[in-house]
């Protein structure tokens, strides 16, 4: 445990004191969720930090002189602020205020993004790049008062991601708001400038990804809730989005009352479809994604008569959507794709429909 006391913020709200690495008094409502969960500050600021892995992560450490700092100890370099919440960190003695801490511009948005050189030898300037987490090279740009995140990747990356986003729009799901510009794919902060707090479902559930328990969970705070949950997994898994994990999914709270409003809207899904490589598997006969949508299903009759009125995607939609990304691609590939994929759960919905009749029939 790292031994820190002050105060975490919110905006210019004390929402928790702590003492040696310890809380010791706190607004349970305003508290972030992971610490409202589990009490660990440290966590809670390794959670916020840049990947190290990343390679312009590791040019931006050398150029602010970092290199040597823990995950911790980079994040309290900002005071732990982030674009996407009004959360921060206010060490003991501090006079600081959220005006003080809050970013309003961005100086390294290259050298996180792409390695530029030129940036590499400005002078120390905070950053939202210090807590812009994920794998992939990416960074925040303000531009005319708004923060939009740009993500690198390849030609298959970004037609998943810009694909997806398209489709989920067409079957009526919130979605993050993606295009892509020079080569890279672009995004809205969704949060609009923490207008809301963005959590990731690490603090609801930790790192347990299983549908089940997320269903349940969510469920428990909300319906609403639960069926949004169950509209991200869904797309998931006729697009074979194996790389749903609890930091890249989450909750929008209210800023002043800490209410839970909804799920997120759906992002980062560049990691798709065809983006490592065709799948042998085309026509989706035991595919592992569907079994496990389907597991919950059969488990929970809730989340059954959910999907019954989710949407089907025809393709005529899938084609429209695909065209629309103005990325060159076997667009019929995907087509049968993720059309099979669709009629493989709706298969299944027919034969879960049908056990559940013939039980009611037996019952007495």
């Amino acid at each position: 445990m790292i031994e820190l006391s002050g105060q975490i913020m919110s905006r210019g709200i004390v929402i928790a004191t702590v003492e040696n690495g310890a809380i010791t008094d706190s607004n349970t409502t305003l508290l972030p969720l992971y610490l409202k969960r589990t009490g660990d500050v440290e966590g809670w600021l390794v959670n916020r930090a840049i990947d190290s892995h990343r390679t312009n992560s590791r040019l931006l450490k050398k150029a602010l002189r970092l290199t040597s700092a823990s995950d911790a100890e980079i994040v309290l370099k900002v005071n732990a602020v982030t674009i996407t919440d009004t959360h921060w960190f206010r060490e003991e003695n501090s006079s600081l205020t959220y005006e003080d801490v809050r970013f309003k511009r961005n100086m390294f948005d290259k050298l996180a993004l792409s390695g530029d050189p030129d940036s590499f030898n400005q002078p120390w300037s905070p950053t939202p790049e210090l807590t812009n987490i994920g794998s992939f090279e990416k960074c925040w740009r303000l531009e005319n008062g708004k923060w939009r995140m740009i993500k690198k990747g390849n030609k298959l990356e970004l037609f998943s991601e810009l694909f997806i986003c398209k489709l989920g729009q067409k079957l009526g799901f919130p979605m993050s708001d993606y295009a892509i510009e020079d080569g890279n794919i672009c995004s809205k902060d969704f949060t609009n400038g923490a207008a809301v707090n963005y959590e990731a479902a690490a603090g609801i559930v930790g790192d347990n990804e299983d549908y089940i328990l997320n269903f349940n969970t969510f469920w428990s705070i909300s319906p609403k809730l639960a069926e949004q949950y169950l509209q991200i997994i869904y797309l998931d898994t006729i697009c074979f989005n194996m790389d749903r994990h609890t930091q890249n999914y989450g909750v929008l709270r209210d800023v002043s009352t800490g209410e839970i409003i909804s799920m997120a809207p759906n992002f980062d899904n560049n990691i798709a479809l065809f983006a490592r490589g065709i799948p042998k598997n085309l026509n989706r006969q035991n595919d592992k994604l569907i079994e496990l949508f389907c597991e919950l299903l059969e488990r929970d009759s809730r989340a059954l008569e959910m999907v019954r009125d989710f949407p089907n995607p025809s393709r005529e939609m899938i084609e429209q959507c695909a065209a629309q990304t103005g990325i060159e691609i076997d667009s019929g590939t995907v087509c049968g794709f993720v059309l099979n994929g669709a009629e493989q759960m709706q298969e299944r919905i027919r034969e879960l429909d049908l056990r559940m009749d013939v039980g009611m029939q037996l019952e007495p």
